[in-house]
């Protein structure tokens, strides 16, 4: 089968991006629109509205994603991580493994996560709300014995990742990402196949590897902004594919992914030329944010141990 083609992101300058007053619609739209990808990269992260952004940006991602770290959040003895668990956020705080359904209906083990808030330890004490949206309103949960360093660097990357993701537009529902790093026992290593990475499926149904640099921020659209956009910013359906080559085998892939969204209350009104989940949608075609996303989390995931 034929390899699907490898393109670059749509890049703008951190210098241009912190530059308020500046005209960015053309790469928003190249990026954004309809006919874009549905992502952005941010390059050259330093500057002045966030000192010494470059150095701080390498150091985190260093630290969070780094073997020493990462790995040894995958390696916790089970029952630690089993204390990291949180079931009735639908696993939406702390340690998630085999909890998320794919598409075919099949539990997806082949992917660790760590789930936290960067911003808010506690996100509210009103327990209307947190029986509410569980899956937003439910506090942290820190390896704090254990690993107490990653609570520091998750935090310290996640709200410069929020303050340059906040920078790039004023549109809600769009997540930052680092880029990939491969370890191997333990070791960071270069991508070992050339066919490993993010895929994405543009608007007219090609098929294309996405790269940015390991020193960029990416910030792909969600569907929520298409919705609330009624389609003029476009998300597009992806998917990461692993290492599969030669060579390949015990080779992990780590990476950090913000997501943002809008308040819990702001609602949304589904348009009916955006076709998403329409099971889910009531008759009169308007949720809550927080009520359409607890909803998606029903479906894809797992709600008991």
């Amino acid at each position: 089968m034929e390899r699907p083609p490898t393109v670059r992101a749509v890049t703008i300058p951190f210098a241009d991006l912190k530059e308020r007053d500046k005209d960015l619609s053309d790469k928003i739209e190249e990026g954004l629109g309809p006919h874009g990808l549905g992502i952005i990269s941010i390059a050259g992260l330093c500057g002045d509205c966030i000192p010494h952004c470059d150095r701080i940006f390498s150091y985190l991602c260093a630290e969070i994603l780094a073997p020493s770290l990462f790995a040894r959040i995958a390696s916790l003895p089970d029952d630690v991580k089993k204390q990291l668990e949180d079931p009735d956020s639908r696993y939406n705080f702390g340690w998630s493994h085999g909890k998320e359904k794919l598409e075919s209906g099949k539990l997806d083990t082949f992917k660790g996560s760590f789930y936290a808030n960067p911003v808010f330890d506690v996100p509210t004490t009103d327990d209307v709300l947190v029986s509410r949206y569980p899956s937003y309103c439910r506090p942290n949960i820190w390896p704090t014995d254990h690993l107490p360093e990653l609570e520091i660097a998750f935090k310290a990357l996640g709200k410069l990742m929020l303050e340059v993701g906040l920078m790039l537009a004023h549109h809600c529902d769009r997540y930052g990402l680092t880029s990939g790093l491969f370890t191997k026992n333990s070791m960071e290593i270069p991508c070992p196949d050339s066919a490993a990475g993010l895929y994405i499926r543009t608007c007219d149904n090609r098929v294309v590897k996405v790269e940015f640099d390991e020193n960029q921020l990416a910030y792909q659209i969600g569907e929520t902004t298409e919705i609330l956009s009624r389609g003029y910013l476009c998300a597009t359906p992806h998917c990461v594919q692993a290492p599969s080559s030669e060579g390949s085998s015990n080779v992990d892939r780590s990476t950090f992914a913000l997501f943002m969204q809008p308040d819990w209350d702001e609602k949304l009104e589904f348009p009916s030329e955006i076709p998403y989940h329409q099971e889910l949608i009531p008759p009169n075609g308007t949720l809550t944010f927080g009520e359409y996303s607890e909803r998606l989390v029903s479906k894809y995931y797992q709600a008991t141990p």
